[in-house]
């Protein structure tokens, strides 16, 4: 009987330290802030919006753009967050004002507000996306899912985001209807059948197309 042939050993590399995903600034020279916005396609609440400016050699291995993290991370992260960055602001801007000037300048002015409350006056501004409105003269950079590249930028996500869904869980209690503890007034299928069945409440966006949403966000 042939005897089983001994299986050779593989030997297995010790792990080395993954580089993080995200970059810790756009440039060197002038103080960055990193900015975005949450809540830009809800049908209810505000849209809020978060600018950090982080240390230049910030580095974390779990921060990521918000929607890539559990609610615990999140939370947690923004503990975290509060107490590395260099500055930080959170602002919003209400229901009636989106539907006054629309989504999309109430996502800049939200950033805006951001800004302006920094301790700090940053030199240079990275935004997620691509298109924002100037903010008085300095000079900044539209990125395109930088969330996903930019550690500012998702510190800034994480804390709109955060900011955000407390607010709406505020609100949840008052028309616990529309579940917002769960949806935070995004376009749900449960959201959208209570607005047509109930009608709007105070804190709805009256320009938003309830049977499809996506109509009115851009």
């Amino acid at each position: 009987m042939a005897k089983n042939k001994r299986q050779p050993v593989l030997k297995t590399k010790t792990p080395v330290a993954e580089k993080f995903a995200l970059s810790a600034c756009y440039q060197h020279e002038l103080i960055e802030a990193g900015c975005d916005e949450a809540g830009r396609g809800c049908l209810a609440g505000p849209v809020f919006a978060a600018a950090v400016i982080l240390p230049p050699d910030f580095e974390h291995n779990l921060l990521n753009d918000s929607k890539q993290l559990c609610e615990a991370d999140r939370y947690n992260l923004r503990i975290e967050i509060e107490q590395r960055a260099i500055a930080y602001a959170v602002a919003s801007v209400s229901n009636i004002e989106i539907d006054e000037i629309n989504i999309l300048n109430a996502s800049f002015l939200a950033m805006h507000r951001a800004i302006d409350q920094l301790h700090l006056t940053p030199e240079f501004l990275i935004i997620d996306g691509n298109r924002f409105n100037k903010y008085k003269t300095t000079p900044h950079e539209c990125i395109i899912q930088g969330d996903g590249k930019y550690f500012s930028i998702a510190a800034a996500s994480i804390l709109a985001k955060t900011y955000r869904d407390d607010y709406m869980q505020q609100l949840a209690t008052e028309h616990p209807e529309y579940d917002w503890h769960t949806n935070k007034g995004y376009p749900t299928i449960k959201h959208r059948n209570m607005v047509m069945q109930h009608g709007f409440t105070p804190h709805h966006r009256r320009t938003f197309n309830v049977t499809n949403p996506q109509l009115s966000i851009f």
